[in-house]
C-alpha cells in the first residue's frame, strides 16, 4: 500500500507550524501552549472559542497540515477521512466537566464542557469547516504505538475510496498523568493516492506486511517521519 504526504501541520512546544514555512524542525516535549484563535485564523471565531484544549489542539494541527498542502479553501465537500491516535484524549476535559457536575449536585453542569467529552470531537469540527466527508476514527494508544494511525491512513486510503487521509496525534496534558511518549500537542499529515504536482511532495509512504517505510526507509515513530521530511529539499510555498 503506498501514499504520498503532500502535507504536514502541527502544534508543538513552538507553538503552531507547516512545513513549507518552517525553519525549524518542531520539538515536542512536556511543555504546551493550547492553541488560541489568533494562531491560526485573522479573524473573529466564536467557534473555536468553545472547543475545549483538546480540541483546539488537534483542529489547530489539521488547519495547518491542510494551508500547507493548500487545501483549506474549499467550495465543493471532499472525500477526505480523518484520524487520530491519543493515548488520553480529551480526558481532562472530562474531568472538568465532572467537577461541574459535582460542584453543584449536577445543576451545574456545563453544557459547553459536555460537548467536547468525546475525544473524537474535532474531527468532526475538522468535517464540518473544510468540507471533509469521509470517514474518521480515533485510535486509542497506550505508549509508543503512534505509527498505527499512518497503517489505518494508507488501509483508509486504498479501501475506502476516500481521495485522501489526514492522520496524526494529539496530546494534551492531563492532571495526575506522565506525558505520553510523543510529547504533547499534535501533528498531522495529508495522505493522497498521488503526489501533489503544485505544491511539491515530502515524499512516498509505503506499508509492506506491518511495516512503514518513508521513501523506502524504515520508520520508528511518528517524529521519525517529521524528521525524514524536513530532509526533504523541495518543500515549495
Amino acid at each position: 500500500m503506498t501514499g504520498w504526504i503532500n502535507g504536514i501541520g502541527w502544534v508543538s512546544t513552538m507553538g503552531c507550524g507547516r512545513g513549507r514555512t518552517a525553519g525549524l524542525v518542531p520539538i515536542w516535549n512536556d511543555r504546551l501552549a493550547i492553541p488560541a484563535r489568533k494562531d491560526l485564523f485573522a479573524h473573529t471565531d466564536l467557534r473555536f472559542g468553545r472547543l475545549d484544549g483538546f480540541s483546539r489542539t488537534g483542529l489547530a494541527g489539521i488547519t495547518m497540515c491542510l494551508r500547507d498542502a493548500g487545501r483549506e479553501e474549499w467550495q465543493d465537500k471532499r472525500a477526505i477521512a480523518t484520524m487520530a491516535v491519543t493515548t488520553s484524549g480529551c480526558l481532562q476535559t472530562d474531568l472538568d466537566y465532572q467537577a461541574t457536575v459535582i460542584e453543584g449536585d449536577g445543576k451545574l453542569a456545563s453544557p459547553n464542557l459536555f460537548a467536547y467529552t468525546l475525544p473524537n470531537c474535532f474531527l468532526g469540527e475538522a468535517a464540518l469547516r473544510f468540507g471533509l466527508t469521509g470517514n474518521s476514527l480515533i485510535l486509542q494508544q497506550n505508549g509508543g504505538a503512534d505509527l498505527d494511525v499512518l497503517s489505518r491512513a494508507l488501509e483508509e486510503l486504498t479501501w475506502s475510496g476516500s481521495i485522501g487521509v489526514i492522520a496524526g496525534f494529539c496530546e494534551v496534558p492531563v492532571a495526575g498523568l506522565a506525558c505520553p511518549p510523543t510529547g504533547y500537542g499534535s501533528l498531522f499529515v495529508l495522505i493522497e493516492g498521488i503526489p501533489d504536482p503544485q505544491s511539491g511532495c515530502y515524499g512516498k509512504l509505503t506499508l509492506t506486511g506491518n511495516k512503514l517505510f518513508f521513501n523506502d526507509t524504515p520508520l520508528a515513530s511518528f517524529t521519525h517521519l517529521m524528521d525524514a521530511c524536513f530532509t526533504v529539499t523541495d518543500r515549495r510555498v
